[in-house]
């Protein structure tokens, strides 16, 4: 039984590599809110209350939306693909506009939203799943973005990425 471990953890590994780009960022996105919302409901305590909290899931709520809007407008101006499952076709590299605050915009607007969504739902665990969703964002889908944007891009890329940071 002790060798089916390590058969197991191999098998583990040949599937998390083949993850790579493959799913949608919204599909990622949805995926985790459905995780949120299942475990405040069935991990009824963690709930939690503050002053300010429902201006602060609108003000997440609405500067997601805004940045997402924005950063989609922005690669669709100059002509270049917004979708992350194929950075190899990307012909342009994005460094102004919001894209000099933050190299990956749109996770982050998704991101805002997840932040919100768990305020919403109230249960203090649902950070644990949003740190979940950043760690899936940056091991399978921005890791490889930058893999491939530096094979297109190349010193240009590095530069930037020396300049701006990953998320915020």
């Amino acid at each position: 039984m002790g060798s089916a471990r390590p058969k197991i953890v191999i098998l583990l590994s040949i599937i998390l590599s083949h993850m790579k780009l493959k799913l949608p960022p919204v599909l990622v996105f949805m995926v985790f809110s459905l995780l949120m919302y299942v475990l405040s409901v069935f991990l009824p305590f963690g709930d939690f209350e503050f002053f300010g909290k429902g201006f602060l899931i609108w003000v997440l709520v609405g500067s997601g939306i805004l940045v997402g809007i924005v950063t989609v407008v922005q690669f669709l101006i100059l002509k270049t693909t917004i979708d992350p499952r194929t950075p190899s076709k990307t012909t342009k590299l994005v460094t102004n506009g919001i894209y000099g605050f933050s190299r990956n915009p749109m996770y982050l607007a998704l991101l805002m939203l997840l932040l919100a969504w768990g305020l919403w739902l109230g249960n203090a665990f649902n950070t644990l799943l949003v740190a979940g969703f950043v760690g899936y964002m940056n091991k399978f889908q921005i890791i490889p973005e930058e893999e491939a944007l530096t094979r297109i891009f190349g010193k240009e890329f590095r530069q930037y990425c020396t300049q701006v940071r990953r998320w915020f």
